[in-house]
This record gives C-alpha cells, sequence and structure tokens, in this order.
C-alpha cells in the first residue's frame, strides 16, 4: 500500500508539476504576439477535430470552468479566429468552429513552438520519450477517470 508521504509520489508529481510550469512559460514566450497558451490549445483541437464543439464540449476536453472556457472563446472570436452560431435546433446551445483566420494562427504557433518541441524531444531521445508516453497517458486517464 502507498503511504500518504510516499517519496516516489511526491518525486513524480513534483517533477511533473515543474516540468509544466517551465513547458508553459517557454512555449508563451514563443507564440506570436497575442497568443496566449490556451488560444492556441482550443485552436489546435479545433483544427485536428475538423468538426464543430459546443462550449461545454470544449471546457470538458480542457478541464476548465464554462466561464474560462467561454471568456477564451471570446477572445479568439474578437480576433476573428473562431465563429461562433447558435444551435438551430436549440437557441440556448451555440457551435465553435475554427475559422480560415484562426487555422493560420494556428499554423502560425505551431511553427513557432515546434522547434522548441521538437529540440526538447531530440535531447531526451526518441526512445526515452517513446518509453514514458504510454505512463504518462496512463497517469492522464486515471486522473480523469476520478473527475
Amino acid at each position: 500500500m502507498t503511504r500518504p508521504d510516499d517519496p516516489l509520489a511526491i518525486a513524480l508529481f513534483s517533477e511533473m508539476f515543474m516540468a509544466d510550469q517551465l513547458a508553459r512559460n517557454r512555449l508563451s514566450k514563443a507564440l506570436p504576439k497575442g497568443m496566449e497558451l490556451s488560444h492556441f490549445s482550443v485552436l489546435n483541437h479545433l483544427a485536428r477535430g475538423n468538426e464543430e464543439k459546443t462550449p461545454a464540449q470544449l471546457a470538458r476536453v480542457f478541464h476548465v470552468t464554462r466561464g474560462a472556457m467561454t471568456n477564451t472563446l471570446g477572445k479568439l472570436e474578437w480576433a476573428g479566429h473562431v465563429h461562433i452560431r447558435p444551435d438551430w435546433d436549440d437557441a440556448r446551445r451555440k457551435f465553435v468552429s475554427i475559422s480560415p483566420s484562426g487555422r493560420a494562427a494556428r499554423d502560425a504557433a505551431l511553427d513557432a513552438i515546434a522547434p522548441i518541441l521538437a529540440e526538447t524531444v531530440r535531447e531526451i531521445g526518441d526512445e526515452r520519450v517513446r518509453a514514458a508516453l504510454p505512463v504518462i497517458r496512463e497517469m492522464r486517464l486515471r486522473l480523469e477517470s476520478e473527475e
């Protein structure tokens, strides 16, 4: 049985939190002016999925409140990066899609951060990263299932 003060668990989560903070700081600085990491994440998700999503679906995907997602979507809409339209069947609901401008902004952001990501993987080594991914993915899935 794992102790509440298990040094292995504490070390693992401490490293994950520090890596997350450092990655976010480094990537945020590399993003094009005016783009936040949350903006890129939403645009990237919409570009990869290539289908409309509701704000509630996006909030669930990113594990944020609906209010936080509404704020992010408002900024993206103001910048012309997303289209938000009403649901024709249910006026209470809206649908979000990426615009051509949003796709271009996402691509520019990806071009800016890709060298950082590639350099990190190259320095650690492909094999070690491949070996770590299943463990990190399983941790994410377990934490998601506990929500």
